[in-house]
């Protein structure tokens, strides 16, 4: 089992930045696709962007994309998201996600982690 550790949320103003980060309990060699996703209140859990195991293949919803940043580092088993230009539409609970197949999924992980609140003040 692979236990997923978010944090770095928080309140932020409109326009502002926050780099949340995700450890992994293993080495994500393991869990080569890591991703973030989103759940708004009264909405479905939405994806938000996914990193190939090497970092140099990411994928992005369209809501976030330019704005928004993935990357990792393998040494620390560490995933970061890079969030700037936020807006209050961005408010949300950040889940981090990790899959044990190499593709840039955009759901169906198989682990995920408990989350971590997002909100930005208009």
């Amino acid at each position: 089992q692979v236990q997923l550790v978010e944090s770095g949320g928080g309140l932020v103003p409109a326009g502002g930045s926050l780099r949340l980060s995700c450890a992994a309990s293993t080495d994500t060699f393991r869990v080569p696709t890591m991703g973030w996703f989103r759940q708004a209140p009264g909405k479905e859990r939405e994806f938000v962007g996914a990193i190939s195991y090497s970092g140099r293949n990411t994928n992005y919803a369209d809501s976030v994309k330019a704005r928004f940043t993935i990357s990792r580092d393998n040494t620390k088993n560490t995933v970061y998201l890079q969030m700037n230009s936020l807006k209050p539409e961005d408010t949300a609970v950040y889940y981090c996600a990790a899959d044990r197949s190499a593709a840039l999924k955009t759901g169906g992980y198989d682990y995920w982690g408990q989350g971590t609140q997002v909100t930005v003040a208009s």
